[in-house]
């Protein structure tokens, strides 16, 4: 697709659970390259929003372009899980399979390369989130801060251009937790695209090129991260940022 149309494109997004109307007229677009930090209270969307971005969640109306490919059918659907990967808070690795074995699946079946060009690419990606010495073990032999690196390889073998990251620290232990932003903020020091949940805002500081407040359903606040911290413009905003950094 075009290097000239946006990452990710979404116009007047509207998504209800029954009568909870979860996202509100949502507007939002992404460059290429670009890393956005999405932050705010719990039921305030976030995930919900990301979710919706490679249809794990179906939107109501309103339009999500990914990468020039509109949302609207099963073939769009494909094409744009094609080239997003996702990593969410449970690592949902196979439990009885290697952890070579986990990152080798899905290069295999869905992109059609062979054993050793599959197992080739993985250690490649192991080696980048610095545990290629575990390759031959089994999920439950890892600590959570490195089956949350094994995960996010796996989604890294299968080559997206578009990486979502839905509270990807949230189950780990606060020592495991640095670990794992480490490996995010390499990746966006590469270049990747990529939409991240989190409360850490060390991390949102660090490699954020914006910062997205949402609450309510709304995308409340958008500004870069020196911007957001420092002078945020919203009560609500305001009052977020001054409960989470007293943490």
């Amino acid at each position: 697709m075009s290097e000239h149309s946006p990452a990710i494109k979404i116009s007047a997004l509207n998504k209800w659970y029954d009568r909870f109307h979860a996202l509100k007229d949502i507007d939002l677009t992404v460059s290429h390259g670009e890393r956005i930090v999405i932050c705010g209270p719990s039921g305030s969307g976030k995930s919900t929003l990301i979710r919706c971005v490679n249809s794990l969640e179906a939107h109501d109306s309103g339009t999500i372009t990914v990468d020039g490919i509109e949302m609207k059918d099963a073939a769009s659907i494909y094409d744009i899980r094609a080239e997003v990967g996702m990593v969410f808070q449970q690592f949902n690795l196979f439990p009885h399979l290697t952890i070579l074995q986990n990152l080798t699946l899905g290069p295999m079946k869905a992109r059609g390369l062979s054993r050793a060009e599959a197992e080739a690419r993985a250690m490649g990606y192991l080696e980048r989130v610095r545990i290629p010495d575990q390759a031959q073990k089994k999920p439950r032999e890892l600590s959570g801060g490195q089956q949350q690196r094994v995960a996010i390889a796996r989604s890294l073998c299968m080559e997206p251009k578009i990486m979502l990251f839905d509270e990807p620290t949230s189950a780990l232990d606060p020592e495991m937790i640095s670990e794992v932003l480490d490996v995010i903020v390499d990746l966006a020091e590469e270049g990747m695209t990529m939409l991240v949940v989190t409360h850490e805002m060390g991390f949102a500081r660090r490699a954020a090129d914006r910062m997205i407040f949402m609450d309510e359903g709304q995308i409340i606040e958008t500004a870069p991260p020196e911007e957001f911290f420092g002078a945020p413009k919203s009560e609500r905003c305001q009052k977020f940022l001054s409960q989470i950094l007293q943490h």
